[in-house]
Order: structure tokens, then sequence, then C-alpha cells
């Protein structure tokens, strides 16, 4: 139940990164996260530019990388107490894989496909922004990069307890 939570706080800390990025300039805000179509008619448009753009993406990459990497090993093997490899492995996949699922289908599926709050004007025509081709990229992904990144996290926490 405890990593359920944990997942679920990791899940929340991703809408927060969404929200607070479209606060102030709407999707424009976090356009690093479509596709290059998009980027590059947003750029276009004169809505952003592509240094606006990469800072966007540094600051939410960071924003989402360092939690991953430093709180949730953190809260498995401090609050958790978790030892052991597997043990270890099991427990920051699942907390993966629960944010992975919110941003697979909360985020992508209904948020950004089936409102409008992602919608930015003059791109209407690149919709869904999130489509098949992006949607099995964006899995198979995170079906590559959770697991490699438990276990290396894992492999780590092992070899230093």
């Amino acid at each position: 139940m405890l990593i359920v939570l944990e997942g679920l706080a990791m899940s929340f800390w991703l809408l927060l990164i969404c929200v607070v990025g479209i606060a102030k300039d709407g999707p424009v805000g976090l356009v690093n996260f479509y596709e290059k179509d998009a980027q590059e008619r947003v750029v276009e448009l004169g809505l952003t530019t592509k240094e606006k753009i990469k800072k966007a993406a540094t600051i939410s990459g960071i924003a989402l990388i360092v939690p991953l990497i430093t709180a949730v090993p953190a809260v498995v093997y401090l609050l958790n107490g978790v030892t052991g490899f597997w043990n270890c492995f099991i427990q920051l996949l699942c907390i993966y894989m629960i944010m992975n699922l919110f941003d697979r289908f909360f985020i992508d599926e209904w948020w950004v496909n089936h409102t409008k709050a992602w919608i930015i004007p003059g791109t209407e025509d690149l919709m869904p922004y999130v489509n098949g081709k992006v949607r099995i990229r964006k899995w198979v992904a995170s079906l590559i990069m959770f697991p490699v990144l438990a276990a290396i996290i894992a492999g780590v926490i092992q070899a230093f307890t």
C-alpha cells in the first residue's frame, strides 16, 4: 500500500510540474514535450523561441529526473527500509510504473488529447499531439527506461549497503 501512495505522490509531482509549466504561457510553456513539428510551428508563429524551448526542457527535465534518482530511492531505502537488490528493484519499478501509467493515461490520453488545456492556436492540424506513433514510442521507452533505471539504482544501493 505504501508503494502505491509513493507512486501517487510522484504522479502528483509530475502533474504539478505540468500545471506550473503551463501556468504563465499556457501550453507554449511546455512545448518542449510536444513533437518537433509542433515546436517548429510554435517558433514560426512567434509564440516562443528555440532558446526558450531549450530552457523549458532543461528545467522540466531536472524537475522530473532529480526526484526520480534521489527522492524515490531515498524513500524506498530510508522510509520503506528495503533490503536486497530484488526488493529494491521491485519497489522502485512499481513507483516508477505507477507514475508512468498516470502520465500515459491521465496526462497524455485525457488531459492532452481530450481537453482544450494543451491546444496551441495555430497547431490544431497537428492534433492529436500524442498520436499512435508517439504513444508507442513513449510506452516502449518507459518499459525499457524505468526497469533499467530501477536496476541501476538498486545496484548502487546494494553496493553501498
